[in-house]
């Protein structure tokens, strides 16, 4: 089961009494825990029905003591238990003892009146512990994993109409170009647009530019994308920009060195028929800047991207040798790309 289909169940009255979640998304898992109680508890209950822990300062056993006592003055608890490493195959930072017995035993018979949540810090549980196949069988488990490409813009284009703003064509992708992928600062940027241009409104790629702040990396990204597209006046503001800002030009050439670098694993990935994800998965990005960096890798030759990785990689001994001026060594790079 997926988060969609649980959080439709749950606004059904489909409740199961046991969440196990767990993946890099933490945003979209706290979204998910905050659904649930809107859903479970009434706003005047929750002082009383919402109980935290934390298991690398509390022992599962305690968990399962508050769940099983009869709630006072409420119909049903929902306990939200963070940091459960007891189901990945990761070492506890701190030793506890916890009784996992007493859990699967719990598992097989869970409390009616309480609902536990289990967060867990990690991207994979551990599927060799019997007590993530016991829950898997007793209760929901739910991976938050990065969206895709297009389930991203889908994402940023539902939060500005649940915002009660409209967009232009293209302002998603600007939004994303700007703020990046990490969806509480795409959250953020859209309460202020929508804040911006007021209810009803509507947000352009205009009003990104001009109120989104973009960071380091999406402005090498843009340089990058100016390189490739001979846009060398609007390649050589960016770098300035970046100067002004007080950026290290070695730390700039290798940032922009990592943007050529992965754009030749994609190309090169691509060309052995691997999906967009499987792409992702391979070298540890996001779905969409793998989606941005394909539509980059078109415009460059696989020998060209040597070539560039291979000037770099000159340019980075002669900045730190001090064979040539940081800043004049970046400005004649990119000049000799453009040429």
């Amino acid at each position: 089961m997926d988060a969609k289909t649980a959080a439709k169940d749950i606004k059904q009255g489909k409740v199961s009494p046991l969440y196990l979640l767990y993946g890099s998304e933490k945003f979209r898992m706290n979204e998910f825990t905050a659904m649930l109680e809107e859903h479970l508890i009434a706003k005047e209950d929750r002082d009383f029905a919402v109980i935290p822990f934390d298991l690398s300062e509390t022992p599962v056993q305690a968990v399962i003591e508050e769940a099983e006592t009869v709630p006072f003055m409420v119909e049903r608890k929902l306990l939200l238990v963070r940091d459960a490493a007891l189901f990945t195959a990761g070492k506890e930072k701190v030793k506890l003892e916890h009784n996992v017995e007493m859990l699967s035993e719990y598992m097989q018979h869970p409390a009616e009146f309480s609902v536990i949540v289990f967060m867990v810090n990690g991207d994979k549980l551990d599927e060799r512990k019997k007590i993530v196949k016991s829950i898997k069988t007793a209760g929901t488990v739910l991976a938050f994993n990065p969206l895709g490409a297009e389930e991203l813009l889908r994402w940023v284009e539902k939060g500005f109409r649940e915002r009660g703003c409209s967009i232009a064509p293209g302002t998603a992708e600007a939004l994303i170009a700007s703020s990046g992928t990490g969806l509480q600062g795409l959250s953020a940027e859209m309460d202020k647009l929508c804040l911006f241009a007021g209810t009803g409104g509507r947000v352009d790629a205009a009003a990104v530019e001009s109120l989104v702040h973009r960071g380091t990396e999406q402005n090498i990204f843009t340089l990058v994308e100016d390189i490739a597209n001979l846009r060398l006046d609007k390649a050589l503001n960016t770098l300035y920009e970046l100067l002004k800002q007080r950026e290290e030009p070695i730390k700039i050439a290798s940032l922009i060195t990592r943007q050529f670098r992965i754009i030749l694993q994609v190309k090169d990935l691509s060309a052995l028929s691997y999906s967009q994800g499987q792409i992702a998965s391979q070298l540890g990005l996001h779905p969409y800047a793998v989606k941005l960096a394909g539509e980059q890798a078109h415009k460059f030759g696989s020998q060209r991207l040597r070539q560039i990785l291979s000037i770099l990689a000159d340019l980075d001994y002669q900045m730190k040798t001090g064979a040539v001026d940081k800043v004049l060594g970046l400005e004649l790079f990119m000049l000799r790309l453009g040429a």
